[in-house]
């Protein structure tokens, strides 16, 4: 399998987070990716090549322009207002408040773009969901050049990003991005699949009013989880989208064989509504280790995961998403793809 990874990933190194109450050291961090590498080098799962560049176009072709050009300058304005620390949302536009006007300020902006006050924005965060980006269009390019599947080392992670606001770690939504240029390219329809812990919100609302993308999550319950406000069973999509989003939200403590239902459940919708491309949003946080989240997946589940995935016989393309005990995260992507490249 064809791994792609850029060393500007790592450009961004924040190192603030707010979680349960306490400034700490975000969890989503760079060596995630060595770690990933790593591993993959170690199980001989397949070359590992540089993206190509792809400009902002096929950013703008899913994400609002306003937006893009607000985490463009996020930093610099924030350091012009001569804020000592990262750029960190305090307030939003919440129900009693306007959200028809965008402030002029920048502290006003990062409350108006962001789903939340969990990511801060650092020195590189622009640079580094740029390279995101490429490392996502350069394995689909390669998928799309010769039908065999590709692995992106994507980071930051892009799920949780919607059309104009950040989040959960995610700044433009590579999953989202990726399917759209395959539209583009003239594919029917292209199926999302998200098997991170937390559900993929963003990609949701991207596509939801559209039938041209079917969207599918499981996750952990958001009346329990990150990010709370959206992956109910009921969210089908809306207009000519009705039918094409389709959430599945499980309980904490959620074991592989219950998970496992839902993805085949997931795995026969996507033959039904007849997708040509198949993008897979891997999230390895499902892991019964994983700090930040509640199912009790193990590492030798995520071998199976692969298989069942590659069961469909799609031209198939995986993005790097979520997974946070670092010690594991390397082992649990490697047996993805493994299983799946066994398949």
């Amino acid at each position: 399998m064809q791994v792609y990874h850029s060393e500007a990933t790592k450009l961004r190194r924040a190192r603030t987070e707010l979680h349960d109450g306490q400034l700490m050291t975000p969890f989503e961090c760079p060596e995630r990716v060595d770690l990933v590498l790593a591993r993959l080098r170690d199980s001989g799962v397949g070359p590992v090549a540089a993206p190509r560049e792809h400009g902002l176009a096929p950013v703008l072709a899913v994400h609002d322009a306003a937006y893009v050009e607000f985490l463009s300058t996020c930093w610099d304005e924030w350091q012009a207002a001569g804020h000592g620390g990262e750029a960190i949302p305090t307030i939003w536009p919440t129900r009693t408040m306007r959200e028809d006007r965008i402030p002029g300020h920048v502290g006003g902006k990062l409350g108006y773009y962001a789903l939340g006050g969990d990511t801060s924005i650092s020195p590189g965060t622009f640079e580094a969901a740029m390279a995101s980006k490429d490392v996502a269009l350069s394995a689909y390019e390669h998928t799309a050049s010769s039908g065999q599947p590709s692995f992106g080392l994507c980071r930051p992670p892009g799920h949780h990003a919607a059309s104009d606001q950040f989040g959960g770690y995610c700044f433009f939504n590579n999953a989202a991005i990726v399917a759209q240029r395959a539209l583009d390219d003239g594919h029917a329809r292209v199926a999302i699949l998200d098997v991170d812990f937390h559900h993929g919100n963003g990609t949701q609302q991207i596509f939801y009013g559209r039938d041209d993308v079917l969207t599918q999550s499981i996750h952990g319950d958001p009346d329990q989880c990150f990010p709370y406000y959206l992956g109910h069973a009921d969210e089908k999509g809306e207009g000519p989208g009705l039918g094409y989003n389709v959430n599945y939200p499980l309980p904490p403590g959620t074991d592989y064989a219950t998970w496992r239902e839902r993805l085949e459940l997931a795995l026969a919708e996507i033959s039904d509504k007849q997708a040509s491309l198949l993008v897979v949003s891997l999230g390895v946080d499902t892991f019964e280790g994983d700090p930040i989240s509640s199912f009790r997946l193990k590492s030798d589940d995520f071998l199976d995961m692969g298989r069942r995935l590659a069961s469909l016989g799609l031209p198939s393309v995986i993005l790097m998403e979520g997974g946070y005990a670092v010690e594991e995260i390397g082992v649990n992507v490697a047996k993805v793809l493994q299983g799946f490249q066994g398949a």
